[in-house]
C-alpha cells in the first residue's frame, strides 16, 4: 500500500500537525494548531520573491515614482533592496559586425562607454570618464568590425588604432560640424571665415562619390587661395595689450594672426588625410547599401533614454543608477533574457548574522572589556530623569 503525503504544515511552536481555518482577507489559506492555538499562513519565497521583483523592475523602467506604487515607499524600499543585487551582463555572440557605433554619455560624475549596432547595444562599459584603457576594455569584448562611427573622442580613436587596427573610422558630421561652430562661430566676419564653414556645412548635402570628390576639390581650392592669409602673423611690438592672445610664452614675439581660422582648417585637413570623412561612401559594397556617417542613433536612441531614466528617478545613488542604466542597455541587446530567469535564489535569501560575543580573553581568563553586559557596571534598569534635577 503507498503511503499518502502528507503536505500539511506544521506548528512552529509544538510541532502539532495543522489544520485549515479559512482564509485571510488577502484569499490565502489561514492554518490553526489545535494543541496550541497558533495560527499562521504559509507562503513560498519564490513566489514573493518573483512578484518583488517584478514590480521594482517595472518601476525600474518606468516614469513611475515610488508614491505610484500599490505599497509604501518604506515598504517598497524594504522588500525590494535585494532586487539592486542583479546585474545582468551582454552575452558575445561573436559575432563580425559591418559597423558599429560607439560613445561615451557621463551621469553622477561616471561615464558609460556604449557600443551599438543597426538594431540593438552589443556592450559597454563603466568608468570614470573617456579614456584609453577604459575604451580598450569595451573594444576588447567585441570582435572588429568594418566601420567604426565614432565623435572623434581621442582616447577612443586611439583605442580603435591599438585593438582594431584593421578597421575604418568614420567621423560623425555632426560633431564635426560643431567643430567648425566653435571656432568661426556661427556667423563669421571675413570673407575666408564665411568659405571655410560653407564647407563645414556643406558636408551634409554630399551624398555620392562625385559629389564627395566636388567637396575635396572646393577643399584644396580654398587652401591654394587662402595659404598666404593662415600665415598672417603678429608682432608683439606693434600690437595693443588687447590684442595680444591670452596666453603668450616666456619670450614669445610673435603668433599667427588667424589662429582659430587655422584651427578649423586643419581640424578638416587631418580628417581629409587620415580618410575620416568618406568612408561611409567608399567602403559601401554596393549602391543600395546604407551606412551611417554620425552617431544620432547612438546619442538619441540610447544616451537620451538614459538621461531621462536618471531623470524620472533622480536621487539615486551612484550605485542604484549604475544598475539601471545596465538594466536599461541589457534589455536592448539582442538576446536578452527575461529579467526573472537571471534572479537566483541567493539574490534574496537572507542570512542574518550571528552576534559573537566574547566571554573570555585570550589568554582562557574572563574579559575584562567586551560587548558582556554586567549589572557590576551599573547599567541595570535607570529611573529618574536621566541626568537632569528631579522635582522637589
Amino acid at each position: 500500500m503507498v503511503k499518502k503525503l502528507d503536505n500539511a504544515p506544521r506548528c512552529g511552536i509544538c510541532e502539532t500537525k495543522l489544520v485549515k481555518n479559512g482564509k485571510t482577507s488577502a484569499g490565502r489559506t489561514r492554518w490553526r494548531c489545535k494543541h496550541c492555538g497558533a495560527s499562521t499562513t504559509q507562503s513560498r519565497a519564490d513566489i514573493v520573491a518573483k512578484a518583488q521583483y517584478t514590480m521594482w523592475f517595472q518601476w525600474l523602467l518606468s516614469k513611475k515614482t515610488q508614491r505610484d506604487l500599490p505599497v509604501s515607499r518604506s515598504t517598497f524600499k524594504r522588500t525590494t533592496a535585494w532586487c539592486w543585487k542583479v546585474i545582468p551582463q551582454a552575452e558575445s555572440t561573436g559575432e563580425i559586425h559591418r559597423w558599429i557605433m560607439l560613445d561615451g554619455t557621463y551621469y553622477q560624475g561616471m561615464c558609460v562607454l556604449i557600443a551599438i549596432t543597426k538594431d540593438h547595444v552589443i556592450d559597454w562599459q563603466f568608468c570614470d570618464r573617456e579614456k584609453i584603457v577604459a575604451w580598450e576594455a569595451l573594444l576588447r569584448k567585441i570582435p572588429a568590425p568594418d566601420i567604426a562611427v565614432v565623435d572623434g573622442q581621442r582616447g577612443l580613436i586611439a583605442a580603435i588604432e591599438n585593438i582594431w587596427p584593421d578597421t575604418k573610422i568614420q567621423r560623425c558630421y555632426f560633431h564635426i560640424q560643431l567643430t567648425g561652430t566653435k571656432y568661426l562661430t556661427r556667423r563669421p566676419v571675413l570673407e575666408a571665415n564665411k568659405t571655410l564653414r560653407a564647407l563645414y556645412t556643406s558636408l551634409t548635402d554630399v551624398d555620392s562619390l562625385k559629389a564627395a570628390t566636388r567637396w575635396l576639390t572646393e577643399f584644396h581650392a580654398w587652401y591654394q587661395l587662402n595659404q598666404d592669409f593662415l600665415k598672417h602673423r603678429s608682432y608683439l611690438a606693434n600690437t595693443r595689450p588687447d590684442q595680444r592672445p591670452k596666453r603668450l610664452q616666456a619670450g614669445q614675439k610673435s603668433w599667427y594672426t588667424h589662429q582659430r581660422t587655422r584651427s578649423a582648417y586643419f581640424a578638416l585637413k587631418r580628417l581629409v588625410t587620415h580618410d575620416q570623412l568618406f568612408i561611409w561612401l567608399t567602403e559601401r559594397n554596393n549602391l543600395q547599401e546604407s551606412l551611417p556617417r554620425a552617431t544620432s542613433r547612438l546619442e538619441g536612441g540610447h544616451n537620451q533614454p538614459i538621461k531621462e531614466l536618471l531623470r524620472n528617478h533622480r536621487g539615486m545613488s551612484e550605485s542604484h543608477a549604475t544598475v539601471a542604466i545596465t538594466w536599461l542597455l541589457y534589455m536592448r541587446t539582442e538576446n536578452a533574457e527575461q529579467p526573472w530567469k537571471l534572479v537566483t535564489p541567493h539574490h534574496w535569501q537572507y542570512t542574518p548574522k550571528r552576534r559573537f560575543v566574547s566571554t573570555t580573553n585570550d589568554t582562557g581568563a574572563p574579559a575584562i572589556y567586551d560587548t558582556n553586559f554586567s549589572w557590576e557596571d551599573g547599567n541595570g534598569i535607570q529611573q529618574g530623569w536621566a541626568g537632569r534635577a528631579q522635582r522637589p
